[in-house]
């Protein structure tokens, strides 16, 4: 198999100016680059730069997919929405980790499984997975916990992955709204892997999804509230072109202030989540099974029936089916003696339903002693055990 890689970046908050562009451009001179993004795939070689300098340093969002299995995918977010010790609560060993960097947090989250085919196109990957990077600053940790169950997840197809110690090892927040997931959300936890029983077993535990629409009422009442201060550092910060930062962190500290408390659930062990997801899979397994055995006594009986129906009718034709049988040999067509053999299939049965075995052997006797010259046929009736 020959070596595939694909890389993609993303410039979402700021495009990079010119100079950036060219610095880029010295680490890839094939690769496509704009002011927002960079696209290179390699057939063999490798890419000279550090995904993780670039992230830390250009970019937003990234999304790495290797042929043998690796797939990869980062976001970086202003810390101010994004608390790195937040982040750090969902760290998986290589699977999921989370650093600071200046004033951002980044993400890296990474799938490995050489067992499967690649037959997708990379390049719609990253447009239907980045939507989780503005959900995440805007305060919902789904796309989180998603990542850290699909690492856990990841040790049924690799039993060396994790030391068995792990099996205690206790899940971090659970989000509301796991049962609901958005269609990035949806992309992500595809991407990574995440098996659906495990998911929908973690989703047991999350309650459901607050509805997130502000009520205009409910912000006019809030925002005078704000420091005067604070107000005038906002405006002078969507003067400079952070609107939609600006907005971000706005609706984050309006749902953190004006959110109703929520219980939380007990916490489980990563064995709890991987124990009740082997024995759902099970559950769906044997009903599976059950339902593909109903369908078959269905399918068998159905059979059965027309079967009944047509020795019914054969036996009311009499000596009009064996006639029928003789003018389909007479034609010496390939898919008439096919017919013939059906035909004569069909005969068998209904002498032996009516006690007739004896007058059947003798009547396809002498059929065969009529026929002997037509050895296509004959090898028919062999196949068939006439």
């Amino acid at each position: 198999m020959s070596e595939y890689q694909y890389y993609e970046f993303l410039a979402i908050d700021r495009p990079l100016d010119a100079g950036e562009q060219a610095e880029i451009r010295s680490l890839s001179t094939r690769a496509r680059i704009t002011a927002t993004s960079f696209v290179n795939e390699y057939h063999w070689g490798d890419f000279k730069g550090d995904p993780r300098h670039l992230m830390e340093r250009y970019y937003d969002a990234h999304l790495y997919v290797a042929n043998w299995g690796t797939q990869r995918v980062m976001f970086r977010l202003p810390s101010e929405l994004l608390d790195p010790d937040v982040a750090g609560d969902y760290c998986v060993g290589d699977g999921v980790t989370a650093w600071a960097t200046g004033e951002f947090t980044v993400l890296d989250f990474t799938s490995e499984d050489d067992t499967g085919d690649f037959d997708y196109d990379p390049e719609d990957l990253l447009s239907a997975i980045v939507g989780v990077r503005d959900e995440l600053a805007a305060g919902d940790l789904r796309p989180l916990y998603l990542a850290w169950l699909a690492a856990y997840g990841a040790w049924e197809r690799d039993e060396d992955m994790f030391d068995r110690d792990a099996d205690n090892d206790t899940e971090p927040p659970v989000p509301p709204g796991l049962g609901a997931l958005s269609a990035a959300q949806r992309a992500l936890a595809d991407f990574l892997r995440l098996d659906d029983d495990l998911l929908a077993t973690a989703a047991q535990a999350s309650p459901p999804l607050e509805d997130t629409a502000e009520d205009p009422d409910d912000l006019a009442a809030w925002v005078p509230d704000l420091p005067t201060a604070e107000k005038n550092r906002l405006l002078v910060r969507v003067l400079l072109g952070e609107g939609a930062r600006v907005r971000m962190e706005l609706l984050r500290c309006y749902r953190g202030d004006t959110a109703p408390a929520v219980p939380l659930p007990a916490r489980r062990t990563v064995a709890d989540l991987l124990d009740a997801a082997a024995r759902r899979r099970g559950d769906h397994e044997r009903c599976a099974a059950r339902q593909r055995a109903e369908e078959e006594a269905r399918w068998q009986q159905a059979r059965s029936l027309a079967r009944e129906r047509r020795l019914d009718r054969l036996a009311e034709e009499g000596d009009a089916a064996w006639s029928r049988v003789d003018a389909l040999i007479a034609t010496r067509k390939p898919a008439d003696y096919d017919a013939a053999v059906a035909l004569l299939t069909d005969l068998r049965a209904l002498a032996d339903r009516e006690d007739l075995d004896n007058t059947f052997a003798l009547r396809t006797t002498a059929l065969r002693q009529t026929h002997a010259r037509k050895p296509s046929f004959i090898e028919r009736l062999n196949r068939a055990g006439i």
